[in-house]
């Protein structure tokens, strides 16, 4: 039987259970497939191709005979049980912080640093779901003409967060159209109605964690000492990020060739008529495996700077399919 054996840790989380839908749209074979969650989460069942899956305890459970394993369920979880699939002899793509600025774990978005696959020592990282899909959108532009700076503000979904959080949203904005007393939980203030310009948790150099994410990782991938200035909020939308972005190139360059440059770059769409109010938005994004820009224009205040609205969906984009995307690349240029 062709295709690989496949593990999923957290398997029944929000990101766990898109990458096993992505996994049944873009493989044609799987050898077989496994599904790992805490002992909480051990013994539920998911339906996968006609059949019933049952979750394993991953605290009781064995990597052997695996080829591959998606990790999702946490920093703790993949420092611990990662080296743990690797002994065992799978390729571990990572979904977590936990490995992505180790110098010996390649960081890859496929569509920018494939190359960084092919010297692996079994793990490899997938970066953060914000970073994914703004470098989907600067990688081709950063070929022809390097980036020097980036300011970039994000407006991410309470899916970002998880399922928990999805709920909190759901059960705060219907207690405030209500007029009933709201529910707390999962943010430090209500999320519904509002915005929180925290992620994660303060560092001492000032930035949220996610903020310091974006700019070690954009460096990493790309490669460069490109100066990343970040702020990351996140807003009462269920699923797909967005992002406001400017870009200061090295070059001069006409608006017509960036947008020439994105009109033809892998997994990017434009959707650019502002006119007729035709910009990218959360709603319109949402399942998709592309990125989306928008509000493409030039930044006046700036020599050789740029504009743009980027918007993907988090889950999928931002994670599962980037993941994925990793998988099936490393099977066609025969690394796995």
């Amino acid at each position: 039987m062709s295709g690989h054996n496949i593990g999923i840790v957290g398997a029944t989380g929000a990101v766990g259970l898109k990458i096993l839908k992505v996994l049944d749209e873009r493989l044609k074979e799987i050898k077989s497939i496994r599904l790992f969650a805490s002992e909480r989460s051990a013994g539920q069942k998911i339906a996968f191709r006609g059949r019933d899956i049952v979750v394993e305890d991953l605290a009781n459970s064995s990597f052997k005979g695996l080829d591959v394993v998606f990790f999702s369920a946490g920093t703790e979880v993949s420092v611990k049980y990662c080296p743990k699939a690797v002994e065992a002899g799978a390729v571990v793509i990572d979904n977590t912080n936990a490995h992505r600025m180790n110098p010996d774990v390649p960081l890859v978005v496929p569509e920018a640093n494939f190359h960084a696959l092919k010297n692996h020592k079994g793990l490899i990282a997938n970066p953060n779901c914000s970073t994914i899909q703004m470098i989907v959108a600067l990688a081709p532009i950063h070929r022809i003409n390097p980036i020097r700076r980036i300011v970039v503000a994000t407006y991410q979904s309470v899916s970002g967060t998880g399922l928990e959080a999805i709920d909190i949203l759901k059960r705060q904005s219907e207690a405030m159209l209500a007029g009933k007393e709201i529910p707390t939980g999962v943010y430090p203030h209500p999320i519904a109605f509002n915005l929180i310009p925290q992620i994660d948790v303060l560092l001492d150099s000032g930035l949220y964690r996610e903020e310091e994410k974006m700019v070690r990782e954009t460096c990493k991938i790309l490669e460069s000492d490109i100066r990343v200035c970040p702020t990351t909020v996140r807003v009462p939308v269920m699923y797909c990020h967005s992002e406001s972005v400017n870009i200061e190139l090295t070059r001069p360059m006409q608006l017509a060739e960036v947008r020439d440059i994105l009109s033809k770059a892998e997994d990017v769409v434009l959707v650019d008529d502002p006119a007729k109010s035709v910009y990218p938005t959360p709603l319109a994004c949402e399942d998709k495996d592309e990125v989306f820009v928008g509000r493409l224009r030039v930044d006046p205040s700036v020599d050789n700077g740029f504009n743009m609205w980027i918007v993907a969906d988090n889950l999928r984009r931002g994670a599962a399919t980037n993941a994925v995307k990793i998988y099936t690349e490393m099977v066609k240029h025969g690394l796995l």
